[in-house]
């Protein structure tokens, strides 16, 4: 029986001399990277975290057992940290994990299908669904509570509020031709 694993973090490198790390977590409350017994990381090593602190930029400074230098630390750079399902929290009504939203049908305000979600990214400024769409490279759009109309687990179906324009279905009024005179 093979146990589903669940990403909760990512390092992201080393932290002094002295092997410790930072993480970009996953998790709701950073200090709960610890909260959920050992992890693993996405080449088979277990570690037992301990958080430090929690940087001005929201990284976890963590340390684990075994992990003693700067360069022991540095080779973790770049490793999800894994844990499994059933040691996450259950999930209240209306809650979910990312994960369980990977590869659903997305489709827009108006119910038209624009792609499939790959994957959810946080570069600071709120959370991105990335899309792939039938051909061509994927398209991030915004993704968050104020974007998010509808999530069907059953059908595997996500509902975005897409902002105009953004998929290239601006309206001709609202384009601006550069023989246009300014007043």
């Amino acid at each position: 029986m093979s146990t589903v694993q669940l990403p909760i973090g990512a390092i992201v490198g080393p932290q002094g001399i002295k092997g410790q790390f930072k993480v970009k977590p996953f998790t709701a409350k950073p200090h709960s990277l610890s909260a959920y017994g050992p992890v693993t990381t996405d080449n088979g090593l277990q570690l037992t975290l301990e958080i430090m602190s929690i940087n001005s930029k929201g990284l976890a400074i963590a340390s684990a057992n075994g992990i003693c230098t700067r360069e022991a630390a540095e080779a973790l750079r770049g490793m999800t940290l894994l844990v499994a399902r059933e040691k996450l929290p259950d999930l209240n009504d209306n809650e979910f994990y990312h994960a369980d939203l990977i590869g659903m049908t997305v489709n827009n305000q108006d119910g038209i299908w624009v792609g499939s979600l790959v994957s959810i990214h946080n570069f600071g400024a709120g959370d991105i669904a990335e899309l792939a769409q039938d051909r061509g490279p994927t398209i991030m759009v915004p993704f968050g509570s104020d974007r998010l109309i509808r999530i069907n687990m059953e059908t595997k179906e996500l509902c975005l509020l897409i902002p105009d324009g953004l998929l290239g279905d601006a309206k001709e009024d609202d384009k601006v031709s550069g023989d246009d005179e300014l007043s």
